[in-house]
């Protein structure tokens, strides 16, 4: 508890310093500040806060800041991307920021669309939701993928981890079977991340979820920095 506490300080006193810097800039400049270092900085922290670490390690660490418009031309590249993903049945995509302080993709599956209750094989409906998944990440090579499988809390975390990780398994083969090539990484975290309550039967549907992330590799964060991202 106080090391979180002494984190929430540093970022509020980033968060401020970075306010006083911006007071005589443009709208474009500020952007500039805050989509490089600064953001870097702020998006890991606040990301280790909501996930216990795990907002802070995802991405292609790759030990140097990333230039403002090498995130600017990722961004922009990420967009393109969620609008694709968005027109997905049954997921839900949002933007978060990884470990380099760039813009990412977090597609959220729902469970009643991959999976039935206790189990990790995947439905008719699942295959065509991720066969179109499929060929948006077909059409971005330059993206890493991590995959992450959940649980309700429904039995013991003996039975609820394998099965969180039988889950992500199960959707790394389909992606890999419709020819998806991207590196993956899939893993399991039972029932240990609820995003509602597992006290109602509505808690407990969405709690049995898979989540996947989008990241820039290390190429893309290369072609972006040389400025031939397209």
């Amino acid at each position: 508890m106080k090391n979180s506490k002494t984190l929430v300080a540093l970022l509020l006193s980033g968060s401020m310093l970075i306010m006083s810097s911006c007071g005589s800039m443009s709208n474009m400049g500020k952007g500039t500040l805050l989509g490089a270092g600064a953001g870097a900085a702020l998006g890991a922290g606040i990301g280790a806060l909501a996930g216990k670490g795990k907002g802070a390690v995802i991405g292609a660490a790759i030990g140097t800041a990333v230039g403002a418009g090498a995130g600017a031309l990722i961004g922009k590249k990420m967009d393109k991307q969620k609008a694709e993903l968005e027109a997905l049945q049954g997921a839900k995509t949002e933007e978060f920021t990884d470990v380099n302080g760039l813009k990412g993709l977090k597609v959220t599956f729902d469970s009643g669309i991959l999976f039935n209750t206790g189990k990790s094989d995947l439905s008719a409906d699942a295959k065509t939701a991720l066969g179109q998944f499929a060929a948006s990440v077909k059409g971005n090579p330059q993206t890493d993928i991590l995959i992450e499988g959940h649980t309700d809390n429904t039995g013991s975390d003996k039975i609820n981890l394998p099965l969180s990780e039988k889950r992500a398994a199960s959707v790394n083969n389909y992606l890999k079977s419709q020819g998806v090539t991207n590196k993956v990484v899939a893993s399991g975290a039972g029932s240990s991340k609820p995003v509602a309550d597992n006290a109602s039967a509505e808690g407990k549907t969405q709690n049995r979820r898979v989540e996947v992330y989008i990241t820039a590799n290390v190429q893309m964060i290369k072609d972006a920095e040389a400025g031939s991202l397209k």
